[in-house]
């Protein structure tokens, strides 16, 4: 629809003094305490239907007085600023602009201001704005436009027809970032551990629409299972190395960690790199894991804006 609510922060009704994250067609469960200046934009509210006498129910009549005072307010404002701004040095009026609807750039109290914010078009970084992340994108990979699955997604330039299937494209090195909505774990070590079977799977057993590009996982071994520090929150990662029924097989890992914002809700990034001589350096994930940092946060060499070979 032309009309649809963009993806944003938006005041949350049900609960005042926070802002719930609208993903452009529902409410998700990631929460901010409310910016300073926000306004009600986002999925309409009902609003009591008038009586016959002409005034809402519930004290309606008070509510329209009150809204027809904000409104000569309003419009004697504008007319006050058209007075006041006249001319500029030039001495051309000022010529107005069309108006947007879009909602205006919110920033939390945790958040950092729009000026210290990473551009999302930079081709160095992958910015997570719902879980206030970025991530640097190694040299040889790229941010896609558009993928089968809806998560932020990084991944080498290069790619090449599945072993398993003429028909699908398959990349040497792929990463993910993507919000923990669908658990009720709270713990990024018991989370971590629960997902690397599905980063797995997703990976090397069976694509979006069910066909066996590697030609499935016959086996698997646990590389790795230990605490890391990510962003200056304290995660957990599993990494397993995968067998396939065809090609080289790779590496698999998830990385968890509470998020930077909000209400820490737990953040799960996934790394799937073939193995063999054509896949990225296993070294490349801890690169890729000590180089995410919080938005705003470029400080520290392999963060925000920064490049790192592959």
């Amino acid at each position: 629809m032309s009309n649809a609510t963009p993806p944003g922060w938006y005041p949350d009704a049900a609960t005042p003094g926070t802002d719930r994250w609208w993903d452009g067609t529902a409410w998700t469960a990631h929460t901010r305490p409310a910016a300073q200046a926000s306004q009600e934009f986002g999925p309409p509210e009902p609003v009591a239907a008038a009586s016959g006498d002409g005034t809402a129910g519930g004290g309606g009549g008070t509510r329209i007085v009150a809204l027809a005072v904000a409104g000569l307010v309003v419009v004697g404002a504008a007319v006050t600023g058209a007075v006041l701004l006249g001319r500029d040095e030039s001495g051309t009026r000022p010529e107005a602009g069309p108006s947007s609807s879009a909602p205006p750039a919110t920033a939390a109290t945790d958040t950092p201001s729009p000026g210290d914010s990473p551009a999302e078009d930079d081709p160095k970084i992958l910015v997570d704005q719902l879980n206030g992340i970025t991530l640097p994108i190694p040299d040889g990979w790229e941010k896609p436009g558009r993928t089968v699955e809806a998560v932020l997604t990084m991944r080498t330039v290069d790619s090449y027809d599945c072993p398993g299937s003429s028909s699908a494209f398959c990349y040497h090195g792929t990463v993910t970032s993507r919000i923990a909505s669908a658990t009720d774990i709270t713990s990024a070590e018991e989370l971590a551990k629960q997902d690397i079977a599905t980063a797995a799977d997703s990976a090397y057993e069976k694509n979006t629409v069910g066909e066996r590009i590697h030609g499935g996982i016959t086996s698997h071994k646990q590389l790795d299972s230990a605490t890391v520090s990510v962003a200056g929150r304290a995660g957990y990662q599993v990494r397993w190395r995968v067998d396939t029924a065809k090609g080289p097989g790779g590496y698999v890992q998830s990385l968890v960690f509470p998020s930077t914002i909000g209400s820490e809700s737990l953040i799960i990034v996934r790394y799937a790199f073939d193995a063999g001589p054509d896949g990225p350096p296993l070294s490349l994930m801890d690169t890729i894991t000590k180089g995410i940092r919080r938005i705003g946060d470029s400080a520290t060499s392999g963060g925000v804006g920064s490049s790192i070979a592959p």
